[in-house]
């Protein structure tokens, strides 16, 4: 139960003008190949101009020995800040905070928390971490710089498919839909001898005046076990004057993990 209540505060931390819910955004298949930089490109040119954001999200849950439905109040101060708030029936039952140094985060359950860096927490969630790859999942942007990678473009299943060329024990797939150029799917994978696998899949996107956000994410996460974790922003608004309250009470056992 500890290592579940961490794993889905810290995903949802690894999404003043007041916006009304809009419509979901209508997507196209791509029906011809393109390339790579076309597609890198119109993938980018899906810009977000934002200060601060706030979603309340509702969110289930389920490993192999757990499936539980909670709230989320995620709230982000672009490039600098993520504060997650997940609840049940209402009670705050943990919190994390994320900056691009730090990773902190405490669940009333078993009274414990965590304080440390991304090292650690990448190799105990068996996924590599950081602030940057955090807040671009919970946007909709590839969590990797796509302009920085080696890739292969090919078309699959009506979208366009970006593959790593990399030689590099992670492979790295993308799908785009053929409109907007939005993600649809990324799928990391490393090999070796404690193979991982991340899948996170956007099944629609919503537009508001300040960019097109996902509606839904749907991620899948392996290491040995395999963790699911689906996401639903029910309302979403932009550059209000959000504050970012963080202590870990009192009286809560520390954890440690080895990096």
């Amino acid at each position: 139960m500890k290592k579940s209540i961490a794993i889905l505060v810290l995903f949802l931390s690894l999404a003043s003008c007041k916006t009304a819910q809009k419509a979901v955004v209508a997507e196209g298949n791509a029906e011809e190949e393109k390339a790579v930089k076309e597609i890198i490109d119109g993938h980018y040119k899906n810009v977000k101009i934002f200060k601060t954001l706030a979603v309340k999200a509702s969110v289930d849950y389920k490993d192999k020995k757990t499936k539980q439905s909670v709230s989320a109040d995620i709230r982000i101060k672009k490039d600098e800040t993520i504060l997650v708030s997940v609840r049940f029936l209402g009670i705050t039952m943990a919190k994390a905070i994320i900056t691009p140094t730090r990773v902190s985060y405490y669940e009333k359950i078993n009274g414990t928390y965590f304080d440390g860096n991304y090292a650690a927490l990448s190799k105990w969630l068996g996924t590599e971490l950081d602030f940057t790859k955090v807040q671009n999942m919970l946007l909709g942007d590839a969590i990797y710089d796509l302009s920085k990678g080696k890739y292969a473009a090919s078309l699959e299943n009506g979208q366009h498919k970006l593959q790593s060329m990399d030689r590099s024990a992670i492979s790295k797939t993308f799908l785009f839909e053929g409109a907007n150029y939005f993600l649809k799917k990324e799928v990391i994978a490393q090999a070796g001898q404690e193979p991982r696998t991340l899948n996170i899949q956007y099944p629609a996107y919503k537009e508001y005046p300040k960019g097109i956000l996902p509606a839904q994410i749907k991620i899948e996460a392996e290491q040995k076990d395999i963790v699911n974790i689906g996401i639903e922003y029910n309302t979403v608004t932009f550059d209000e004057n959000l504050t970012f309250p963080y202590e870990v009470p009192d009286g809560f056992q520390q954890i440690f993990i080895e990096d």
